[in-house]
C-alpha cells in the first residue's frame, strides 16, 4: 500500500487474528459498480494534473466498486490484478505474520491508493506480481478501480520518462540491496573469522609449547629411569618406587585447586623439605609437586625407598613424571579448545548440515555468543537465562544465526563497552520467544518504527549499511513466520523474536 502521507511499514503493530478472505466475483462486483465523472477523479490528487483526454480514458476503463463494513477488498498472495483508489470510508491494511493477521496501517484519507501499486514495472515476472498485504473495509468504502493490465500500460505510455526514472529507482535500490547485504554478509564473515582464527590461536600455541616442553621431559625422565635401574636398587625398592610414581599419576588428576596464598606456603614447605634432604634446587621443584596435590607428607613416602644420595635422583624422576602428566593435562586441554571452537563454528555456519532442521535454539544461541566472544569487551557481563524445557524447532538454522549475530552486534554497539548483555528465551503460548536486551541508551521513540526499514541506520557513516535489522526482519518474519519487535527505554532495550513451535515455514522459500 502507497499513500499521499508516506506511510513507512510499522513492524511492532498490534497483532490482530481475521479469517481468510476472498475477494468478490466479477458479477458480484459488476453488481455493485456506479458512474464517476471526470470532475470526481480530478478532486483527487493523484488525478489532478491529468488531461481531459486522460481523466475520460480512467472514467471509461475504470469504475466503482463498494464494500460493506467488514468485508475484504483484497488478500495477500493474491495475484495482483486491480488498482484501487479509496473515494470513501476507512480501510485497514494487514499482513500475514506467523499465521495470524497484523494490522499494518489504517486510513480514511481520500485518494489512498494500494493493490497493483508497481503495474507499470516491465519485468519477467510481470505476471507473477501478488498483493503484498490484505485490506478489509472497516466501514462502508468506495472504491476507483482500474485493471492491472491497463494501469500498467497507460502509466508507460502516458509518463515514458518518468516510467524510466521510477523502473531504474526500484531496481536500482534492489540491486544495490542486494550487494550492500552481501557486502555486509562477507564483513560479518571477515570479522568473525577473524576472531575465530585468534581463538584458535591461543589453545593451538598452548599445545605446541606444552609438547615442546613435554619431549624435554620425557628425555629427562628417561636419563633418570636410567640412572635409578643402573642404582643399588633391589627389585622391591624399585617396585614400590614404580607404585609412587603410579600415585603421583593418581594424585595429578584429583589435584584440589589451591587460592595463591594456600599454595604459595605448600611450596615454601615443600622447598624447604627438599632442601633438609639435599635436593639440589629444590625450589624449582616445589612448584611442580604442589600443583599435582603432593606435599611433604607423600614426600616422606620417598625417603621410605630412597635414602641418602639416591635419594635426588628418585625425587628429580618422580619430578619429571608430575611434569609429563602436568604437560599432557595441558594440551588435552588446549585441543579441547580447539574442538569446542571448530564445533561451535560448524554449528554457527549449520556446515554439512540440511538448511531447514529440527534444532534446539540454545545451541544456535551459544555457537553464536562462541564465535563472537572477542567482540565482547570486558566491561561488558553476558547473562543467559534459558528455559531448557522448550521444545526443538522446526528452522533454517545459519539464517537464524545471521539474526543473532545481527541482533548482538547492534547490542555490543549500543552499550558502547561496558553494560549488561542478556539473552533470554522462554514460551510465548505457540511461539517460542528468543529477548536480546542490552543496557544502551535505547532506541529514540521518533525512530523506532524505522529501524527495521532497509539502509536506515544511526551509525556513524562508514560504520553501518543499514541492512543488518531488515536482513533479520525478513529471515524471522518472512522466512519463518515469526515476529520481530523492540521494546526500549534508556537503559533497557529489548529485541524480542517470536518463532512458531510448529512448522509453517514454506521450504521452498
Amino acid at each position: 500500500m502507497t499513500e499521499r502521507e508516506g506511510s513507512q511499514r510499522e513492524r511492532g503493530a498490534t497483532t490482530a487474528v481475521r479469517p481468510a478472505v476472498t475477494p468478490a466475483g466479477p458479477a458480484e462486483e459488476r453488481a455493485m459498480s456506479e458512474t464517476l465523472t471526470r470532475e470526481d477523479l480530478r478532486g483527487l490528487f493523484l488525478f489532478e494534473r491529468l488531461s481531459e483526454d486522460q481523466l475520460g480514458w480512467l472514467v471509461e476503463h475504470g469504475q466503482v466498486e463498494t464494500r460493506a463494513a467488514g468485508t475484504p477488498v483484497l488478500a495477500e498472495g493474491d495475484p495482483a490484478t486491480c488498482f484501487f483508489v479509496l473515494l470513501d470510508g476507512t480501510i485497514a491494511m494487514s499482513r500475514n505474520v506467523g499465521g495470524e493477521r497484523v494490522e499494518v496501517n489504517r486510513t480514511d484519507y481520500l485518494g489512498s491508493y494500494f493493490g497493483a501499486t508497481q503495474a507499470y514495472l516491465e519485468t519477467d515476472v510481470e505476471s507473477e506480481q501478488k498483493y503484498l498485504m490484505t485490506v478489509d473495509a472497516v466501514t462502508d468504502a468506495r472504491l476507483f478501480q482500474l485493471p492491472a493490465d491497463d494501469f500498467g500500460r497507460v502509466m508507460r505510455e502516458w509518463f515514458p520518462m518518468a516510467m524510466h526514472l521510477l523502473e531504474g529507482l526500484f531496481f536500482g535500490m534492489q540491486n544495490s540491496q542486494q550487494v550492500i547485504a552481501q557486502r555486509e554478509r562477507l564483513l560479518a564473515l571477515g570479522s568473525l573469522s577473524a576472531g575465530l582464527t585468534h581463538e584458535l590461536n591461543n589453545p593451538a600455541a598452548a599445545a605446541v609449547r606444552a609438547t615442546s616442553a613435554l619431549r624435554q621431559r620425557v628425555a629427562g625422565m628417561r636419563h633418570k629411569l636410567g640412572m635409578i635401574a643402573s642404582g643399588p636398587y633391589d627389585r622391591g625398592a624399585l617396585e614400590r618406587l614404580i607404585k609412587l610414581q603410579e600415585d603421583a599419576v593418581e594424585k595429578v588428576a584429583k589435584a584440589p585447586k589451591l587460592s595463591p596464598m594456600e599454595a604459595s606456603d605448600a611450596e615454601d614447605a615443600v622447598g624447604d623439605w627438599l632442601e633438609e634432604h639435599g635436593v639440589a634446587d629444590g625450589w624449582d621443584l616445589a612448584p611442580t609437586f604442589v600443583s599435582a596435590g603432593l606435599q611433604v607428607d607423600w614426600l616422606e613416602n620417598v625417603t621410605k625407598v630412597c635414602a641418602g644420595d639416591h635419594l635426588e635422583g628418585a625425587v628429580r624422576w618422580l619430578n619429571y613424571t608430575v611434569e609429563t602428566e602436568l604437560l599432557m593435562n595441558e594440551i588435552e586441554d588446549a585441543t579441547t579448545r580447539v574442538s569446542t571452537l571448530v564445533a561451535a563454528a560448524k554449528q554457527y555456519s549449520q556446515m554439512d548440515r540440511a538448511p531447514f532442521q529440527v534444532v534446539d535454539v540454545h545451541e544456535l544461541l551459544d555457537s553464536t555468543l562462541v564465535m563472537m566472544a572477542r567482540k565482547i569487551p570486558p566491561g561488558i557481563e553476558v547473562v543467559t537465562h534459558y528455559d531448557r524445557t522448550l521444545p526443538t524447532v522446526p528452522v533454517y538454522a545459519a539464517e537464524l544465526n545471521q539474526v543473532w549475530t545481527n541482533l548482538i552486534d547492534n547490542a555490543l554497539a549500543a552499550m558502547g563497552g561496558s553494560g549488561t548483555l542478556t539473552v533470554r528465551t522462554a514460551r510465548d503460548g505457540d511461539s517460542l520467544l528468543v529477548e536480546i536486551g542490552d543496557t544502551g541508551p535505547g532506541v529514540a521513540e521518533e525512530i523506532r518504527g524505522r529501524i527495521f526499514e532497509p539502509f536506515f541506520t544511526t551509525k556513524p557513516v562508514g560504520e553501518g549499511t543499514g541492512l543488518g535489522l531488515d536482513i533479520s526482519w525478513r529471515i524471522v518474519v518472512n522466512k519463518h513466520h515469526g515476529d520481530l519487535r523492540v521494546e526500549s527505554v534508556p537503559g533497557d532495550t529489548r529485541f524480542h523474536v517470536r518463532l512458531p513451535l510448529h512448522s509453517s515455514v514454506d521450504m521452498a522459500v
